[in-house]
């Protein structure tokens, strides 16, 4: 069970720390960070190739600004590790750019996630591949060959630890837009699988498991209070320990 932080913390590192300390007092395995910060992975540019023009919750925000609001700062990598080892609860994140893997691998980090949308970044998955780390791969907006692709680079490095995630990068996600028969077909390409989980309800989790998920990621929130982009679709720490007992 691996309680996903993302931006949840609100900009603020003491919400963060107890974020970390709910999620191991609930009964989560593990819990993750994104590791980005603005100017790593995009431009302050203020165009329509930098405006977020779909569906999404975050339609009309320009990517700078954004991830301004969300990121996780590099300075705080250090302390969250350190609080993560003293409460004894796993701790690991998903890389965006070759600098935070650098970080990452500084600290220890014991495992990697690739999030779908750097599938396609071969030097990212690489360069997290030759860690030996275990490598948690999503699969959102991943087609089938993106897969295969990333599965390869991983075995040419030796790290066949791998894990693929049934996810639908839709934020919150419709139950009837969920598809987990796709768990089955990924186990086609690995033997261990698992659902990343945006949806707000406790079924599409549980029907995973039932269906050979051996890990479950849901975005966590500490309380709905908190400002953040990611809590339409996240879990405040009562449902998300419901959420763990069910299972």
């Amino acid at each position: 069970m691996v309680a996903e932080i993302s931006g949840n913390h609100g900009g603020n590192l003491n919400t963060m720390i107890e974020s970390i300390k709910k999620a191991k007092e609930i009964g989560s395995d593990a819990i993750k960070i994104q590791s980005y910060e603005p100017n790593t992975i995009t431009l302050n540019e203020k165009n329509k190739h930098f405006l977020i023009n779909d569906k999404s919750i975050w339609r009309g925000k320009y990517l700078y600004d954004l991830y301004k609001e969300t990121y996780t700062p590099f300075k705080w990598h250090k302390e969250i590790f350190r609080i993560a080892k003293k409460e004894n609860i796993i701790c690991f994140s998903a890389p965006f750019d070759l600098s935070a893997v650098d970080l990452l691998k500084s600290l220890n980090c014991p495992m990697y996630k690739i999030a779908s949308p750097e599938i396609e970044d071969l030097r990212l998955v690489e360069k997290i591949a030759k860690t030996k780390k275990p490598v948690i791969i999503s699969t959102g907006i991943a087609n089938e060959g993106d897969i295969k692709k990333a599965i390869a680079i991983c075995i040419k490095n030796r790290n066949y630890n791998i894990v693929l995630l049934n996810c639908i990068s839709s934020y919150p996600a419709k139950p009837e837009e969920l598809n987990l028969r796709y768990i089955q077909r990924l186990k086609k390409y690995c033997p261990l699988v698992g659902y990343s989980d945006h949806s707000n309800t406790d079924e599409a989790c549980i029907a995973s498991v039932s269906m050979g998920a051996k890990v479950i990621e849901k975005h966590f929130i500490l309380n709905k209070k908190i400002k953040s982009y990611d809590k339409k679709f996240s879990y405040d720490h009562e449902n998300f320990k419901k959420l763990i007992t069910k299972i």
